[in-house]
């Protein structure tokens, strides 16, 4: 599976429901998964908050919960990049295989899902420090 970004999140852009201007309207948020996460291209269409996703990994271990991150918007020729800061948990022996995106509105129902990030794996930390770096932007292609 790839990494992608939920339907509802573009249509959410598009009607002006997610504010990725950095100006502090809308909190955005990195949550670690375990397992398979997404098995098919239906949840693009399918998953719209974050209660639709089961596997986040359990509080403990130094896996806090979600961390945020800032999102900063640029344009790079016929399309807009959306780049988030990179997000740490310390101390933490972990295994993720992927994580999740989204604006936190307060509780798993309303949380809208913004991208799914795939690891390609299991990533591991023991007793280190977790880090998930975005490597390459969200794009929306014009």
């Amino acid at each position: 599976m790839a990494s992608f970004i939920y339907n509802n999140a573009v249509k959410a852009m598009i009607t002006g429901d997610i504010d990725f201007d950095g100006t502090g309207e809308d909190t955005f948020k990195i949550a670690l998964l375990s397992g398979t996460a997404q098995s098919t291209s239906t949840e693009k269409v399918n998953y719209d908050f974050r209660d639709d996703v089961t596997t986040e990994l359990s509080t403990g271990n130094g896996y806090t919960g979600a961390k945020a991150t800032t999102p900063t918007v640029s344009v790079d020729g016929n399309n807009i990049e959306v780049d988030f800061s990179s997000v740490n948990w310390t101390s933490a022996t972990i295994s993720a295989t992927g994580a999740i995106i989204y604006v936190d509105n307060g509780s798993a129902a309303t949380d809208v899902l913004v991208a799914y990030l795939d690891f390609g794996g299991t990533v591991s930390s023991t007793s280190g420090t977790f880090t998930v770096s975005i490597t390459s932007p969200l794009t929306i292609a014009n």
